[in-house]
């Protein structure tokens, strides 16, 4: 990695700050839409099983339905679009999907695969399994995205405070995935103020406790 990549990279990261006040009424242009959500999916998971659904809410009536939901919070309605994180309890059913491609490029031995499958179904034999891989890895995919809309020159909120049941009845979400966080899309309507982090020394332990 060059320096200058590295400098851009961490300086992203350094400049993101959740934000919730946006220019109200800016729709994100589609092809940035479908980079942000590309970037996303690069996301690391657990066995490749990409434990992620993602409900892109941009209809403004849509969010407007959001909107109490979220209890009021008007990032939901003000932002160009709000993308709701899901985890899949069920991600071990993508198996197939990830590993056949690989096996019939010739990139994976069907054994190879065929262990892997059994490994998986094995640990997803077990709900809470499930569920704690679906949280660790959707999270992965929502701070990549946020990551991502920085870079684009987008601001982003994550968001746990709304009602996940209602989430889920209003907007038709199957049994099989699990709400994790919303996450506000736009343009900053006032820069970010940067929030106080701890030091090093109170955050890191060195080895053992």
């Amino acid at each position: 990695m060059s320096t200058q990549v590295q400098s851009a990279v961490l300086q992203v990261l350094e400049d993101r700050h959740s934000v919730k006040q946006y220019q109200a009424g800016h729709k994100m242009p589609q092809a940035d839409l479908e980079q942000l959500l590309t970037s996303t999916s690069q996301a690391p998971s657990s066995w490749n099983l990409q434990h992620w659904k993602l409900v892109v809410i941009d209809d403004q009536a849509q969010k407007e339905k959001l909107l109490p939901i979220a209890y009021g919070q008007k990032q939901i309605a003000e932002s160009s679009v709000v993308i709701a994180v899901l985890g899949d309890l069920e991600a071990n059913k993508n198996a197939e999907l990830v590993f056949g491609p690989a096996v019939e490029a010739g990139h994976m031995p069907k054994e190879v695969k065929d262990s892997l499958v059994a490994q998986i179904e094995n640990v997803y034999q077990y709900p809470q399994v499930a569920r704690d891989e679906a949280i660790r890895n959707a999270s992965l995919a929502a701070m990549q995205l946020m990551i991502a809309a920085k870079a684009m020159g987008y601001d982003t909120c994550p968001m746990g405070g709304y009602d996940a049941a209602k989430f889920v009845e209003a907007f038709n979400v199957p049994a099989r995935y699990l709400p994790v966080m919303l996450i506000t899309v736009g343009l900053a309507a006032t820069p970010a103020r940067a929030a106080g982090r701890l030091s090093l020394d109170q955050i890191t332990v060195s080895n053992t406790f």
